[in-house]
């Protein structure tokens, strides 16, 4: 066992070296401290019958009986079920698009083309969602222009955001091509990183551009793929609720409703602070579970891990 007082010594004298980068730290530890350790105080409103005229520790202590309310619902099943599906498509579509998108923008030579397409696939990230959301809606009414052009191919239009079955590939399509351009950027960087004599002896050696992909390119980001899977496994059931909101409605619930729009709907609407703490609370439960496992099976696999 490390002895203390050594600890202390070696933080101090590190502390004397880089205290200029201390204090840069101190913003971002505040605003975790503030914003996402502090409130976990309130996760203490998922075990009692929560009264704001109560307060927090004034009110009655029920245990577990919120969670057991929640997993006895009609509700249950489908709304894990719907997660896990949207969770799913997302990481098998969405997931792999901005790094199929960084290989084929550094395979371009032409800079000013690579710019341009650069430039057009960041946009959308840059829009406001709830101008993104009006854009989906009336591109998808029957009248939209996605009608249009399937009614000029010959099949009828229709409400898309009303047929239960579109919800999920809307929803996906969408991500992919708001985020796309975004999330590239991390494997451009990547991909910048990668020794360029490498590409100059696989030429020599006769390899083609697929191969040099696939042997030097694929494997040069892989650490970084590595870790951004294991971080999108931590936030596998964080499906977002505002985009889900502002596109799904009654109709569409027996497919679109997730545990994060009915958190919003049980918590906010319909008032059952306690309830929908329950529900969040079970929810990130599951996510820490699905982080660890991914962290420690990508440890095991491909030696890459966040610790």
């Amino acid at each position: 066992m490390a002895n203390p007082q050594t600890l202390k010594n070696r933080f101090v004298r590190d502390f004397m070296l880089n205290k200029y980068l201390y204090l840069m730290m101190l913003p971002v530890i505040a605003y975790y401290v503030v914003f996402h350790y502090a409130p976990m105080y309130g996760a203490l409103i998922a075990f009692k019958d929560y009264s704001p005229m109560k307060g927090i520790l004034g009110s009655d202590w029920v245990g577990l009986k919120h969670f057991e309310d929640f997993f006895r619902s009609y509700y249950f099943l489908r709304i894990l079920k719907n997660t896990l599906l949207i969770s799913l498509y997302s990481l098998l579509f969405e997931f792999p698009a901005p790094i199929v998108l960084a290989l084929l923008i550094n395979e371009v030579r032409h800079r000013a083309f690579k710019r341009t397409v650069q430039t057009i696939t960041y946009m959308p990230y840059f829009i406001s969602l709830v101008v993104i959301c009006g854009i989906i809606t009336d591109f998808t009414n029957a009248d939209g222009l996605i009608n249009r052009v399937f009614t000029w191919l010959g099949y009828d239009g229709q409400a898309m955001l009303q047929k239960p079955d579109l919800f999920r590939p809307i929803y996906i399509l969408s991500e992919i091509w708001q985020r796309i351009g975004w999330e590239s950027i991390i494997y451009i960087a990547a991909l910048m990183s990668i020794d360029q004599e490498q590409y100059e002896a696989a030429r020599m050696d006769g390899a083609s551009r697929f191969k040099q992909i696939f042997y030097i390119t694929l494997p040069g980001i892989m650490p970084t793929i590595a870790i951004m899977l294991i971080l999108r496994m931590g936030n596998l059931l964080n499906v977002g609720f505002e985009k889900i909101i502002l596109l799904y409605n009654p109709v569409t619930y027996e497919k679109a409703d997730v545990i994060s729009s009915f958190v919003y709907r049980k918590g906010l609407l319909e008032f059952g602070w306690s309830y929908s703490s329950a529900v969040g609370l079970f929810n990130s439960a599951i996510n820490l579970v699905l982080l660890v496992l991914a962290n420690y099976v990508s440890r095991r696999v491909s030696k890459n891990s966040l610790w």
